[in-house]
């Protein structure tokens, strides 16, 4: 059953990736409160089999319509299309099919080298790393952490059962379910950008059919898609990078050290592997330091985070030692995704690339109801309905103004935690807060979250005096 499962969310996940607009961080979050029911293993599976196929399929509609299917494909528009429009696009998707799976595999095994390795450290100082997640300003993904961490404190207080900020309404003394918030900034709030974009025509290549690399292809290439896949799997290990961060370096690695740079941007086949391998091994490697330190790699990995804290798993070091086959049941279904969708994308994206002739006056209020159930099934109540579209609205207002929703979403599955551990400090320090800066250990990560929250304002200002 686990198998067919996964067989299901590899196919659900292609769907998703090669639909302009959705992404796999969309996909998860619809799909989040339907896996509730499910067994934890078979749940996870689901969620980063989702992840790992629609960061593939992205690239089918960036080399068939010059338009990214997620936003890690982006880069692979710029030599995936000019190959397409010369009548290779089946080259271009076999490449990219063969880089994809790859980097994924690699940043797999990297996963199950390393994540055991991290379980020793804990997640002390991980809310520091907010400052580093946003686009544009530090201060605004600080702002938008704190504004998590705020909402997780919504509901009962566990130490001295008062309640807080619930109004009055008993929906709210068990606190904001992650669900419904996530289903609002993932979904909703990217249906409300999507709608402005409903008059655009995209042009679409006839693909005729998938090309394997040739051996002079593999000769030109396999440098690049190593390099790629060992910058992809660091990249996702860093806390909120991403794929698509990945994606940008990989490429321009991938032209850095290419013999004809400038064949890049014209159609070339090294520019297609070094952006694949590069995304897709950032899934690998953003599973890290969720699973190991409970700090999520991506956005979606924050989505998936959200799953594991909704099935009453725990990240960080004892996952590894209490929860060890559910942790390895991890690692063999991301190994086998990664498997799957190289025949499935390679033999199947002709029929996949059709699903871009879905009107997006069609698609869009499919997911508008999706997410409506998804918010509404979690527990059969009208209040999560409520909190999906609130969230839905302050999750687009809070892109279009540049704040961070990866910091938000990271805020509120963390600030419980930290919440908790403070408490309990607290209650061992006898209220004697400053005592925390007389343990070594604590000490310690008290400097290295001072140095997270200044380094991004220490190096723009390196920046700005270089300049």
């Amino acid at each position: 059953m686990l198998l067919l499962l996964i067989v299901l969310a590899t196919l659900g996940g292609i769907l998703v990736g090669a639909l302009p607009g959705l992404n796999a961080t969309n996909g998860v979050a619809l799909l989040l409160p339907f896996t509730i029911t499910m067994e934890p293993i078979a749940a996870i599976a689901v969620l980063t089999t989702i992840y790992c196929a629609a960061t593939f399929a992205g690239a089918i509609t960036a080399i068939l319509i010059n338009t990214p299917g997620t936003s890690a494909s982006a880069t692979t528009c710029l030599d995936g299309y000019p190959l397409a429009q010369r009548g290779e696009a089946g080259r271009a998707l076999g490449m990219a099919a063969v880089s994809s799976t790859i980097g994924g595999i690699i940043s797999v095994l990297c996963l199950m080298a390393a994540a055991p390795l991290l379980a020793g450290a804990a997640y002390k100082f991980g809310l520091s790393m907010l400052a580093s997640i946003g686009e544009e300003s530090s201060i605004k993904s600080i702002m938008s952490g704190a504004f998590g961490v705020l909402l997780a404190t919504v509901g009962i207080d566990l130490l001295t059962t008062v309640e807080r900020f619930t109004f009055g309404m008993n929906e709210l003394t068990e606190g904001i379910g992650f669900v419904p918030v996530m289903i609002g900034v993932f979904g909703i709030a990217e249906l409300l950008t999507q709608a402005g974009q409903l008059g655009i025509v995209r042009e679409r290549i006839t693909l005729r059919a998938i090309q394997l690399p040739s051996k002079a292809d593999y000769q030109k290439t396999w440098k690049a898609i190593l390099r790629s896949s060992g910058i992809g799997t660091f990249i996702g290990i860093l806390p909120a990078e991403g794929a698509t961060i990945a994606s940008m370096i990989g490429y321009n690695e991938a032209k850095r050290w290419s013999k004809t740079p400038e064949e890049f941007g014209k159609g070339s086949i090294e520019g297609i592997a070094g952006s694949e391998a590069a995304n897709n091994s950032a899934t690998g490697g953003a599973m890290v330091p969720t699973l190991a330190l409970g700090i999520p790699g991506s956005p979606t990995a924050a989505v998936i985070l959200a799953g594991l804290m909704v099935h009453g798993l725990r990240p960080g070091p004892t996952m590894f030692t209490e929860q060890s086959t559910f942790v390895f049941a991890i690692f063999w279904s991301m190994l086998l995704v990664n498997v799957l969708f190289f025949f499935v994308g390679l033999y199947g994206a002709r029929i996949f690339a059709r699903a871009t002739l879905i009107p997006l006056t069609i698609l869009w209020p499919m997911v508008f109801l999706f997410s409506m159930v998804g918010a509404y099934a979690l527990d059969q109540s009208m209040i999560d309905v409520w909190i999906a579209l609130i969230f839905g609205v302050i999750g687009y207002l809070m892109k279009r103004y540049g704040f961070s929703v990866v910091s938000l979403a990271i805020g509120l599955i963390l600030g419980g935690m930290l919440e908790k551990r403070l408490g309990q400090s607290m209650v061992m320090l006898d209220e004697q807060w400053w005592l925390i800066a007389t343990r070594p250990l604590s000490l310690l990560f008290l400097v290295l979250t001072v140095l997270a929250l200044a380094g991004p304002f220490l190096l723009r200002k390196i920046k700005s005096i270089k300049s």
